[in-house]
């Protein structure tokens, strides 16, 4: 059952309840008598680290393709610059 915020229009006072989602608003404070608002607020439950959104899901090591390219490039252009040394070894296959 959800926990609803309420605000006293007269007295300022608010308070929280337990009410079931069907149950009808309180209308009366039970302090003073006054009109009541119920207090919208953001939930406290708060979804944080991986996989709780459409991008994370299912795509953990997959590198996006603009990376790939990138790295691809750097690479190339690292073995360009930094040939690998022949081996002039005639006994090795």
């Amino acid at each position: 059952m959800p926990i609803y915020e309420y605000k006293c229009l007269k007295c300022g006072s608010s308070f929280e309840i337990l009410q079931k989602v069907n149950d009808l608003p309180l209308e009366k404070c039970p302090k003073c008598g006054g009109q009541l608002h119920k207090v919208i607020s953001p939930p406290a439950l708060q979804f944080k680290g991986h996989g709780w959104y459409v991008t994370d899901y299912g795509h953990h090591h997959e590198v996006p393709a603009n990376q790939k390219k990138i790295k691809e490039k750097e690479q190339t252009t690292s073995q360009l610059s930094n040939p690998a040394p022949k081996n002039n070894n005639k006994n090795s296959k």
